[in-house]
């Protein structure tokens, strides 16, 4: 006997009238019209049924601490950086983690049960990594949270010498985060940015572990620190676990360097993770007119066989104002900013945000196949393109076979003369 019988269902892949059995959180079978006893059974009514949302980078050591101690007013990433500076002293590994799983409980309503996190690790306290290792534990049930060692202020750049963040980093990965990061554009000089990549990776080769480091966040043409993480990866073996997040350069970069560079990373099977929402607003503040947009050259690096994987990145924090944990609302801004409008396209955009992010991550299990987990989110929409315009309810959100949240339909009661009573904004 099933757990669960899913039926009626339409895939992201197009098809139809799709049924999914599950048991003991296991996806057992699936096909068109399955019938089987079950505990409990499901009618789709030819909604989309999907793989969870997973976000490929975060911060959620900072989340909700808006306006903490102040605003940022200019809006630039530095001035968020040094707004965090100056909270860090402040801050209680309590109000950490109650923010942090607060952010959590938004996540599993939105359908989100896979999060990448960076966390700060030049507080020689590590308060912010204890305490996200403690929530990781906490929602280890409903949620798999990956911790990356993030040296938010340059690993090269502690005030006690260039062996102390590096050394404030060993110990977060042996308190038991998961990946290695870095921030090598913000180190004092080009050089040390790259030696901070070649330290940094081989750290992760020596432990075993993946490697995501935000990576040329910059408007500035020539950070091209992206090209030693891809070298870096190649020499240490690396292929396939290292992510190069941000990647913001890219969008200044002339395209003659850019056509040496894809193939590279490429070769390294690098993946890439841009952040739509947060790059967008974040680049061209120095600029006057023309702005440039911020983002990285996703349609090129998609079309070079590049995985590339959408993330939140900030949500109410110094460097953002805005979020809610939507990442189908990062699909849609990407979409934009990318200019990627085409059917193909769109659907590129939800697989950054479902399948794409979840093979930059390593998640194992994930996908709607027979023996992956049974975790799957059904929503109000009829294929990705609609569920991307609509940023679509999500009226069902399972993992492991089990219920974690649930919403009613949208609908929007009308009382116009000789016109329906309602209308869900679906044609």
């Amino acid at each position: 006997m099933l757990d669960l019988l899913l039926t009626n269902a339409t895939l992201p892949d197009g098809r139809s009238g799709m049924s999914v059995a599950v048991r003991e959180g296991r996806i057992v079978d699936i096909g068109a019209g399955l019938q089987a006893a079950a505990g409990q059974t499901l009618d789709a009514q030819g909604q989309l049924l999907t793989p969870p949302f997973v976000d490929a980078h975060f911060h959620m050591d900072s989340t909700l601490s808006y306006g903490l101690p102040r605003v940022n007013q200019s809006g630039t990433l530095l001035e968020g950086i040094a707004l965090w500076g100056e909270l860090k002293p402040q801050l209680t590994q309590d109000a950490v983690m109650e923010r942090a799983l607060r952010y959590c409980d938004w996540a599993v309503a939105q359908g989100l049960l896979a999060i990448r996190s960076h966390v700060d690790v030049c507080d020689p306290r590590l308060l912010a990594v204890e305490a996200l290792l403690e929530v990781k534990r906490r929602v280890a049930p409903y949620l798999d949270l990956q911790l990356v060692a993030f040296p938010q202020d340059g690993v090269l750049r502690g005030p006690e010498g260039p062996q102390q963040h590096l050394h404030n980093l060993q110990r977060a990965l042996d308190l038991g985060v998961d990946v290695v990061g870095g921030i090598p554009h913000f180190e004092r000089s080009m050089q040390d940015g790259a030696l901070s990549v070649k330290l940094l990776c081989e750290i992760a080769a020596q432990r075993g572990l993946r490697v995501d480091m935000h990576c040329d966040e910059s408007d500035d043409p020539l950070s091209r620190h992206v090209e030693t993480l891809a070298f870096e990866t190649q020499r240490l073996g690396l292929q396939g676990r290292v992510s190069g997040s941000h990647l913001t350069s890219m969008h200044s970069m002339d395209n003659y360097y850019v056509s040496k560079l894809l193939p590279l990373l490429a070769e390294a099977q690098l993946h890439v993770v841009a952040n739509p929402l947060i790059n967008i607003t974040l680049q061209g503040r120095h600029d006057s007119y023309p702005k440039r947009r911020g983002m990285t050259r996703v349609p090129e690096l998609l079309a070079a066989g590049i995985n590339v994987a959408f993330g939140q990145d900030c949500v109410l924090d110094p460097w953002y104002s805005l979020g809610s944990a939507d990442l189908l609302e990062v699909a849609h801004m990407g979409l934009h900013v990318a200019q990627m409008t085409s059917q193909r396209a769109m659907r590129q955009c939800f697989d950054a945000v479902t399948g794409n992010a979840a093979k930059a991550m390593g998640l194992e299990n994930y996908g709607l196949q027979v023996g992956c987990d049974a975790s799957f989110v059904l929503l109000q929409a009829r294929d990705p393109v609609e569920a991307i315009r609509l940023r679509a309810k999500r009226l069902k959100v399972f993992r492991r076979g089990v219920l974690l949240a649930e919403s009613a339909p949208s609908t929007h009661a009308l009382h116009l003369p000789g016109r329906p009573a309602q209308t869900t904004l679906m044609p």
